[in-house]
């Protein structure tokens, strides 16, 4: 799979210990009418057990210059919400990270089971994007990089 080049984001959210956030690169759009999108996050993330519980997530969506953060919220055993990352609550108290090309509000809709992953499916409440939206953020071969065309 090293050979798929995916866009990068930050799916965050409020757990009863506090926010919790884990970089994806499964992210994708599943359906226009209702508005739904997913991402797959592995059965043994330690940020698992809060999405789990939460009513509600936030997508963040990472430009190219956000390689830290994808970073950051990949690693294991760091505070992640910590200096210095940037954030803020948005709607529903839910953490939105500072700098991202765009976020997504959603409500989950539905968690399937799918080998030692779960597949978390979300209703889109609420996008907004950044009017400073750059390139984004790309991960390929196990390395973050941008996009040109």
């Amino acid at each position: 799979m090293g050979e798929h080049a995916a866009g990068v984001v930050v799916v965050t959210a409020e757990a009863p210990h506090g926010p919790v956030g884990v970089t994806a690169t499964s992210f994708t759009s599943v359906s226009l009418d209702p508005p739904l999108v997913s991402f797959y996050i592995d059965d043994r993330s330690s940020t698992w057990q809060g999405l789990r519980e939460a009513p509600a997530f936030a997508v963040n969506i990472l430009g190219e210059h956000q390689q830290e953060v994808a970073s950051r919220f990949a690693a294991r055993g760091v505070d992640r919400f910590a200096p210095p990352t940037r954030w803020r609550r948005g709607s529903e108290d839910l953490p939105l990270l500072h700098g991202a090309a765009g976020h997504l509000l959603c409500r989950k809709h539905d968690v399937l089971a799918v080998g030692d992953h779960w597949l978390v499916v979300g209703r889109v409440a609420q996008s907004r994007v950044s009017a400073e939206a750059g390139r984004p953020l790309v991960y390929h071969r196990g390395r973050y990089g941008g996009f040109s065309a």
